[in-house]
């Protein structure tokens, strides 16, 4: 994976995958520490301290259409190669809390990639999962909880033409206020 927020969509969907109906995804820069942390956590399953223990082993997977699985190995040799770590947290029934931490001025750290795609993405979807997801940087956060939207919206679907645009721009806004930038243009509605 060549940016960081598809490790996030992979997290995310592996969380869906173990039956969430709860997801919190928050991304926290700070610039005065120069870390990155990337935090998920889920309401599903969970896993037994022994799979814990050994979910960054490519080899162990719960997977049955194919016998390997690179996501957290992967985000875990990412982590360590930018002076920072993974740490996977679960317990059955209780659901799991993966936090991937960076060097965050690092030089071989991948770029953090379209955070706001990424959300949409999941949001649409999965539309039968809580979504919150968190941006902050420094002082700075954005913060989008999807139940009020949900509630809002009164059924209408979330890939109705007019709420996907309002999502899509509400989301990169917040997301380019948190980093401190200009609002970026929204494209392609």
């Amino acid at each position: 994976m060549r940016e960081l927020a598809l490790h996030l969509l992979d997290l995310a969907e592996n969380s869906v995958a173990a039956g969430a109906r709860a997801v919190t995804i928050v991304v926290v820069e700070d610039p005065a520490a120069d870390r990155l942390s990337l935090t998920i956590r889920d309401d599903g399953r969970g896993m037994d301290a022994d799979l814990v223990a050994r979910v960054s082993d490519p080899f162990v997977t719960s997977r049955t259409e194919r016998r390997v699985g690179l996501g957290v190995p992967l985000l875990k040799a990412a982590a360590e190669a930018c002076a920072g770590g993974l740490s996977v947290q679960s317990a059955p029934g209780r659901g799991t809390q993966v936090q991937a931490d960076f060097q965050r001025s690092h030089l071989d750290r991948m770029p953090l990639g379209d955070l706001a795609g990424t959300w949409l993405t999941l949001l649409v979807g999965h539309p039968q999962v809580h979504w919150r997801f968190a941006y902050q940087v420094g002082p700075e956060t954005f913060e989008f909880d999807d139940a009020p939207v949900k509630q809002t919206l009164a059924g209408l679907p979330l890939t109705e033409p007019a709420v996907l645009h309002y999502l899509r721009a509400l989301l990169a806004e917040g997301v380019a206020q948190a980093a401190g930038a200009a609002a970026l243009p929204v494209g392609g509605d």
